[in-house]
């Protein structure tokens, strides 16, 4: 009965409030259009026969060896990366959070890098250190042939372009543990290493937990990488779905094989959201405080400082060799400097650098918008079809980008919605893929606020409306700005689902990357990859000017990722 009842009364409330109804019906009705009926499709695909529905396909890709090898090396290499990813993002955040090692701020910078960059730029980069005609396999050890195509080449890409996000989210856990609790312990007679092991490491574990999943995911979703790297020897799902649409033009088969990529996703997201996020361990109680005893040992202290500065230069060998290779004439053959290459970009590629700014423009103030009020219907409303709401505007996360790829190829190729080849299928890919960034800002800012601010607006006389556009939302709109440049960044370098959407009247820069290297045209690609990362560069620093000037130094903490 007391579920029953707050039903009707929830139907009552959204019949009550016309605004609140039209507003809830249109996101529920576009979720549904552009998250869950390409997923359905999809799904729908990989059981379609000529006879009806069944289970043919899979059990011809149980068959295929090359196939099924393909989804468990997919698994290994989301389980390796996550495991692995994690350890260094740990370090980091361990060493800048608990010692006094210097550049901190030059390690931080340095560690964010992967994030702001296409997420195939390691793949390149390591291929032109370690390829044919490496810098450091051909040019320096005189190695002709190095096998760095497969697992190994593919697996040090990975840790390279992930484990930053495992450093953003645990360098929070950290910061958020007291560092006095750390302190009591060793006053208590424990020793660093127990005040580690028993103290600082079991607060961490949900914050690890947390992070390996989402690596999991992101790696599992993951298309670039294991397209330039990995190799015929070394299949990956997400490749060989890619294949199979493109190349052999097989939609059934494509099908299936993402519906086996969707299935670890989707249950590591639900990990992750239901699971991990209840395991949390409180410890903030008020002001921050300073720790007054070092946990780290000195010694220890320079070890991790030696581990972390070698991963550092490990990243600027990889970034520092796209730039040289940006200007070299012939990358391995002919490295005097030249300009070629940019001219070629500004020239032939200017198209696709116009359409990715347009794109991304348009698509990530309206995702961000979408994400706003999505955060703040599940915060601070009621209604039927909320935890529905929540889930599916969150799904996207989870979702792998060449399913959601196919998913729109399927939905969108056929009347009533013929999209395919226009700007409005790239638009809401990105919108709906990108929603969960606005939404967690906002869900974030959101429960900082205490309601009793906008119930007092409203019995000094406010109605909802003017209390949301004058209260609520100028509380939201530094979040809503910060989760803004990482809604930016993400449409600037995404690939997996926009590969399967662009047309000869729409093009994408990242889309131009593969191609170039696909072709052997590594300085093309690389000048392509320079300007990128130089866009995103630029949009961070006007986003974060404007937020400084509006907002001081509370505006400057929110982009400090």
């Amino acid at each position: 009965m007391g579920s029953s009842s707050r039903w009707s009364r929830e139907v009552r409330l959204l019949w009550g409030d016309p605004l609140l109804f039209i507003v809830v019906l249109f996101v529920l009705s576009s979720l549904i259009l552009f998250i869950l009926y390409p997923l359905a499709l999809v799904v729908a695909t990989s059981f379609k026969t000529p006879k009806g529905f069944g289970f043919t396909i899979f059990l011809e890709v149980l068959k295929s060896r090359y196939l099924l090898q393909g989804f468990w090396n997919s698994i290994m290499m989301s389980i390796l990366t996550a495991v692995g990813g994690s350890l260094l993002g740990f370090l980091f955040a361990y060493t800048l959070s608990r010692t006094d090692v210097p550049f901190k701020k030059f390690f931080h910078v340095i560690a964010i890098i992967p994030v702001v960059s296409p997420p195939f730029i390691g793949a390149m980069s390591i291929i032109m250190l370690f390829g044919n005609n490496g810098l450091i396999t051909y040019s320096l050890l005189g190695i002709n042939n190095y096998p760095i195509y497969g697992f190994r080449g593919l697996l040090f890409a990975q840790l390279i372009t992930f484990f930053p996000i495992a450093y953003i989210t645990l360098r929070g856990v950290l910061e958020s543990i007291s560092p006095t609790l750390e302190d009591a312990a060793m006053d208590l007679g424990g020793s660093r290493w127990q005040v580690f092991r028993k103290v600082t490491l079991p607060l961490s574990i949900p914050g690890i937990a947390s992070a390996m999943l989402v690596l999991f995911i992101e790696t599992m979703a993951d298309f670039g990488n294991p397209l330039i790297l990995a190799g015929s020897q070394f299949p990956i799902l997400s490749v060989q779905t890619y294949l199979q649409i493109t190349g052999m033009f097989d939609l059934p088969t494509g099908s299936a094989l993402a519906l086996m990529l969707l299935v670890p996703s989707v249950t590591a997201y639900i990990l992750q959201k239901y699971w991990v996020s209840r395991k949390q361990y409180i410890t903030i109680t008020g002001k921050p405080t300073a720790s007054v005893i070092k946990s780290v040992h000195p010694v220890a202290q320079w070890v991790l400082f030696g581990l972390c500065l070698f991963v550092v230069l490990l990243i600027l060998l990889v970034y520092l060799t796209i730039l040289w290779g940006a200007f070299a004439n012939v990358w391995g053959t002919d490295n005097s400097l030249t300009l070629k290459h940019f001219q070629y970009v500004f020239g032939v590629g200017f198209r696709a650098v116009l359409d990715t700014l347009t794109i991304s423009g348009i698509s990530t103030p309206l995702s961000g918008i979408l994400g706003m009020v999505i955060a703040f219907l599940v915060v601070r409303k009621r209604f039927p079809g909320k935890q529905f709401m929540e889930f599916t505007s969150m799904l996207s996360f989870a979702v792998p980008g060449t399913v959601i790829g196919i998913g729109y190829i399927l939905a969108f190729n056929y009347p009533p919605l013929v999209l395919t080849g226009t700007l409005a299928i790239l638009l809401l890919n990105f919108i709906y893929r990108y929603i969960p960034v606005g939404i967690q800002s906002g869900i974030a800012i959101l429960r900082q606020i205490d309601p009793a601010i906008e119930e007092a607006a409203i019995d000094l006389g406010a109605d909802a409306k003017k209390t949301f556009l004058r209260v609520t939302l100028p509380l939201m709109v530094p979040a809503f700005f910060s989760g803004l440049i990482f809604a930016f960044v993400r449409a600037m370098t995404a690939i997996s689902a926009a590969i399967f959407l662009v047309s000869s009247h729409w093009n994408l820069m990242t889309v131009q990357i593969m191609s170039q290297v696909e072709s052997g045209r590594l300085g093309a690609a690389s000048a392509f990859s320079v300007i990128l990362v130089a866009l995103i560069l630029v949009a961070i620093f006007v986003i974060r000017a404007i937020l400084l000037y509006r907002y001081g130094r509370m505006g400057g903490k929110l982009l400090n990722i």
